[in-house]
């Protein structure tokens, strides 16, 4: 005869105390006490008649008991989740939530996303412009864009686009200081998107001019942008020189508010993934956004950046 199964509030309070290493952030998630959450948690150490948390002065550990028992309870409480929310959205299948970080939405999605609703007039998008990692389990996101260097693990991804830097500036800027060759970037202002130096894996104007072979420009001096948009944007005006992300400006590059006044490029180990839980694709509204976002970086890879003429 089989041994009955510990009570599930027990295995829930367990795989919530374990994933944070925390009563008190267990507690907060579950609505519960958290002199309820250690009862329940005392409780199922007593049923499997072992511990399994060291209990220490500021924090917890697992034993090799909880170590043991909490991969398989966190991915069968992820199932169990991510299997009715499938119930549950079903009826509301129309409406598709999007996670990209600020930048690409800015740039890239938005100007392109009136394509996606019009092929698919049934579907109401919701965008989340936002660098944080997106909760596939408590934010209510269907799919993430996200500038990443690997897949993330346990989540299906696909591949959109490399992430290749390059300057850019306004065609008069480049022009009136006559920028022909990289030295040449001395006469003007460079500005920086910060957002390069936050992410591991991406180089720097300073990285550029060195492949480039140029010395003694002072990277301390120009503007300085927390979001690339506002980075590009100050390009497009004429403020400086911008080191930029090539997808991010391939609009401003197509229709000439932009030129890249050098051959030079760096390729990076980072690329924008599209990702979110296998379940997801089951979703008509997620399969119909994974087919429609492939199609257009196929389009825009097809574009020219450079007007003719």
């Amino acid at each position: 005869m089989a041994r009955p199964l510990p009570p599930l509030n027990a295995l829930r309070a367990f795989e919530a105390t374990a994933r944070h290493l925390s009563f008190t952030l267990a507690a907060e998630e579950l609505s519960v006490t958290p002199a309820a959450l250690s009862h329940q948690i005392k409780g199922l150490e007593d049923f499997l008649g072992q511990r399994l948390f060291l209990r220490k002065v500021r924090a917890i550990e697992l034993t090799p008991a909880g170590l043991a028992l909490y991969p398989g309870l966190h991915a069968a409480f992820l199932q169990i989740r991510q299997t009715v929310e499938l119930v549950d959205r079903a009826p509301n299948d129309k409406v598709l939530v999007v996670s990209a970080p600020p930048g690409f939405t800015a740039k890239w999605l938005a100007p392109r996303l009136y394509r996606f609703l019009t092929a698919n007039p049934g579907i109401d998008a919701r965008i989340s412009a936002t660098q944080a990692l997106a909760n596939f389990t408590t934010d209510g996101i269907d799919v993430a864009i996200r500038n990443s260097r690997t897949e993330t693990r346990g989540l299906w991804s696909r591949r959109l686009l490399g992430i290749t830097l390059l300057p850019v500036g306004s065609p008069r800027l480049v022009a009136e200081h006559r920028i022909t060759v990289p030295a040449d970037l001395a006469k003007v202002p460079l500005i920086h998107d910060d957002m390069l130096g936050s992410l591991t894996g991406l180089p720097s104007w300073g990285d550029w001019l060195a492949a480039a072979g140029v010395e003694g420009i002072n990277l301390a001096r120009g503007l300085r942008f927390s979001s690339p948009d506002h980075a590009l944007e100050a390009a497009v005006e004429g403020a400086g020189v911008l080191l930029a992300h090539k997808a991010l400006a391939h609009d401003d590059l197509r229709t000439g508010r932009l030129v890249a006044p050098f051959a030079l490029e760096l390729e990076t180990e980072r690329a924008f993934q599209l990702t979110c839980p296998e379940s997801h694709l089951r979703r008509p509204a997620v399969k119909a956004f994974a087919e429609w976002i492939s199609q257009e970086v196929d389009k825009m890879c097809s574009e020219k950046c450079q007007p003719e003429g």
